[in-house]
């Protein structure tokens, strides 16, 4: 199978994720790398429910940090779900090292042998946050998604559940 990259952005709830599994299964392989870390109940229960929608044909690893390194080690469909909630992992860990771990990110994706499907969301075209970590995290997404976008094969921006092609 071919590497190849593909961007999914948007707002909540647009379609996003049911966008990157859709034709997965038929491709083989199929592993659903999820970067929410499971702090509380309703984000265990949100987990678990996700999961069994999935199915047993996705391998489903839990990593909030190592994207990277794990893109460059899978075959097949990687869902990546999402890059968004990598980004705030990384700032409240370390902001120090944002850049450079979207840097690392980037070149894992332009070197993957694996057909990558990562998901991220569009919080630049929300309100201005009222505090600095919020503008922040804000200015750090627009960034990041502009260096994944730069290095991805395609780029699909979901609106109301339609996904319109932008590269």
């Amino acid at each position: 199978m071919q590497s190849h990259t593909t961007l999914i952005t948007g707002g909540a709830r647009s379609g996003k994720t049911r966008y990157a599994l859709e034709g997965a299964e038929a491709s083989g392989s199929c592993t659903y790398i999820a970067t929410a870390q499971l702090l509380d109940d309703e984000m265990r229960d949100r987990a678990a429910r996700h999961r069994d929608q999935r199915g047993s044909r996705w391998l489903t690893i839990e990593e909030p940090f190592a994207v990277g390194h794990l893109v460059k080690e899978l075959h097949g469909v990687v869902v990546v779900d999402c890059l968004t909630v990598w980004l705030s992992n990384w700032l409240l860990r370390d902001e120090t090292e944002v850049e450079r771990q979207i840097d690392t990110l980037c070149s894992a994706f332009r070197s993957a042998t694996c057909r990558i499907r990562a998901i991220t969301n569009e919080v630049g075209s929300s309100i201005v946050p009222d505090n600095a970590l919020g503008r922040m995290f804000r200015d750090w997404s627009g960034f990041m998604n502009q260096r994944v976008a730069a290095v991805a094969d395609t780029v699909y921006l979901m609106v109301c559940g339609i996904p319109v092609r932008v590269k």
